[in-house]
């Protein structure tokens, strides 16, 4: 921590709320986690996290979608993709996430998070069974040949300096409680199956 945050918080005091996280649950009918979309870029993490909040709108859920392109226009504008400002843009998201769900919000968050370090980061902020880690496993060739922003070709022509999977590196989530095979599964199989794994640990109502 460096100096400056360090002053920050000795001269700050936490002040409890009268109205909880448990009374938001209970108001809303439902808990509230963070669904954290991780895998290369062009591997679905935007489309499913979309796609799932259609599903659980259109059941009552409480939802919202951080999407890592949107946040990089506003909240983290300020950073680059070197490893600390990847860093930094996963903390800061995390943070939001944690305020997010602290309000009743089903969250869900699509962004590459290619480092374990950082994403273990983001867990460590949760509680046990609160940050649900899903993979969007697909491999870099069908990600390249989707290149759906035209990316992997700016990339590979060296106009994108540090680009994941590239000149960047990805490090594959060892334990994730979902794996979706975004390569050959359609998106409404992997809907229905993250959709059956909210109900399955209680998350919310079948």
């Amino acid at each position: 921590m460096n100096q400056k945050s360090t002053i920050t918080n000795e001269n700050t005091v936490w002040h409890e709320p009268t109205i909880r996280r448990i009374d938001r649950e209970k108001l809303n009918n439902h808990k509230s986690v963070i669904l954290w979309f991780t895998g290369l870029s062009g591997s679905g993490k935007s489309t499913l996290a979309h796609a799932i909040e259609d599903t659980l709108f259109a059941k009552g859920i409480r939802t919202y979608v951080l999407d890592g392109d949107n946040v990089r226009r506003g909240l983290c504008q300020d950073l680059g993709f070197s490893d600390a400002d990847r860093t930094e843009n996963i903390r800061r998201v995390g943070e939001i996430s944690r305020l997010l769900m602290d309000a009743g919000v089903l969250t869900l968050t699509a962004f590459i998070s290619p480092f374990s370090k950082d994403r273990q980061l983001v867990r460590d902020l949760h509680n046990k069974d609160e940050f649900i880690e899903i993979y969007c496993n697909s491999s870099l060739v069908v990600c390249e040949q989707r290149d759906v922003k035209g990316l992997y070709r700016k990339a590979r022509a060296g106009d994108i300096a540090e680009f994941t999977g590239i000149s960047s590196p990805y490090e594959e989530p060892k334990k994730p409680e979902i794996e979706l095979d975004t390569a050959n599964q359609t998106v409404q199989d992997c809907v229905n199956k993250v959709v059956l794994y909210l109900e399955e640990q209680g998350v919310i109502k079948r």
